[in-house]
């Protein structure tokens, strides 16, 4: 616990520094967010079948935000007070219900800065700091040193050169990203080009420091003519990651791609990718934004699964660890967005699995009165039969009864307010 009580004993002092020096210059500022569901469970769901069909969960959040600054040192501090409630808290993972991605601990991150208020079997009141940095930036060098977000990839819907804490394909919420402790180090170069060093730290399931559950990494971007490309290499877990990424514009369009392979501690290497292509554009006096995108899973299985229970541990590993969000092996999304009028936008969004041919659709209306607020509604919708992905994957064996998670219709709201 010394290294704990020097950290918050060292980001006090800093914050006590900053905040004589620059209060005044520094407001805070805030998200003030209130998110529901309602889940529309299968007959042969568990949740249904142990509870209840429709299944209510919401939250309300609030995130505090102050980022002082002075010379080349900046201060990052955010802090979250979250209150959940709900019915599905006993049966949160499914992979396609993942609506808002909402930390409720640090039990892996190096630093515990998440404390529980309140705790019962349907709801939770916690307080945390998802962000706790200091930086320190010059004309070519950049040090983060703390709790940080980091995002590598160019994925659009899947992606799977984001080690860190990625968004899952449905996740509604995208404001802000969970951080990690860190250490970040960029070099900047005249070209354009950069360097990056990184190392995010955890506790293994004991709560003990290893390096076997720690990801060392370094990525280089650069540019060749038009084209954006990035190498990247490290050690993630115990793992070997090596991946590249490609950004190119074709016409007007966009085109990128991420490839990375994982070798795995028993020596096997698993390989995975996306290819994506955007485009925006104006029809009929209206703003559209279409996309389409590929994913390789090279952690899936080809064939479908029996039950959850029977699925390879590396892929069981990186669905516990909120890397990895599918179960087989080959998707797409296709997507659009249109501006119906300048403060309404509508969002489609349809999956394929082709290994079993099921689908899932998402779409969403957004209305924005103002540049602070924002309010959303939005239906998803599985479609496949009882143990497909995207209809309800079983979760018990062989039984004369069977059970599913992850199919039916979710119906959500959302509004957020910033100041």
């Amino acid at each position: 616990m010394a290294i704990e009580q020097i950290y918050r004993g060292l980001l006090s002092l800093l914050a006590v520094l900053f905040l004589v020096q620059q209060l005044s210059a520094e407001p805070f500022s805030a998200r003030l967010k209130a998110f529901g569901s309602d889940a529309l469970l299968p007959q042969h769901d568990l949740q249904r079948n142990l509870d209840d069909s429709p299944a209510y969960d919401g939250n309300l959040d609030l995130r505090l935000m102050w980022h002082p600054s002075a010379d080349a040192w900046n201060l990052v501090i955010d802090y979250d007070l979250s209150y959940a409630k709900g019915d599905s808290f006993a049966f949160r993972g499914a992979p396609q219900a993942t609506l808002d991605q909402l930390p409720s601990d640090d039990r892996r991150r190096l630093l515990d800065l998440s404390w529980t208020i309140s705790d019962s079997e349907d709801a939770a009141l916690i307080h945390r700091f998802d962000r706790l940095a200091v930086s320190w930036r010059s004309a070519h060098w950049n040090l983060t040193l703390g709790r940080q977000a980091v995002s590598w990839g160019s994925g659009i819907v899947f992606q799977p050169m984001d080690l860190f804490n990625p968004f899952a394909p449905t996740t509604v919420d995208r404001d802000y990203k969970a951080g990690d402790d860190l250490v970040l180090i960029e070099r900047l170069f005249d070209s354009g080009s950069d360097l990056q060093v990184l190392g995010v730290f955890r506790r293994d399931d004991q709560g003990n420091v290893d390096a076997d559950v720690n990801s060392l990494g370094v990525k280089w971007h650069l540019f060749s003519g038009e084209s954006e490309i990035e190498f990247m290499a490290g050690r993630h877990y115990a793992d070997r990651v090596y991946g590249f990424s490609v950004r190119h514009p074709l016409g007007g369009a966009l085109l990128r791609t991420d490839w990375v392979a994982t070798n795995l501690n028993q020596g096997n290497w698993k390989v995975s990718g996306v290819l994506n292509l955007d485009y925006s554009f104006q029809w009929f006096a209206r703003s559209w934004y279409v996309f389409a995108e590929l994913y390789r899973n090279g952690f899936g299985e080809e064939g479908k699964p029996a039950d959850a229970l029977s699925l390879p541990q590396p892929l069981l590993d990186r669905l516990v660890r909120g890397e990895v969000f599918n179960i087989m092996r080959y998707y797409s999304a296709v997507g659009a967005q249109l501006q119906w009028h300048p403060l309404w936008t509508q969002t489609l969004t349809l999956m394929t699995n082709f290994n079993d041919h099921s689908n899932l659709v998402q779409t969403q209306l957004r209305y924005e009165p103002g540049d602070h607020q924002r309010l959303e509604v939005g239906l998803i919708a599985t479609l496949g039969d009882a143990g497909d992905e995207f209809g309800g994957v079983y979760v018990t064996p062989l039984a004369p009864q069977r059970f599913t998670t992850g199919g039916g219709t979710r119906l959500y709201l959302r509004y957020a307010y910033y100041w």
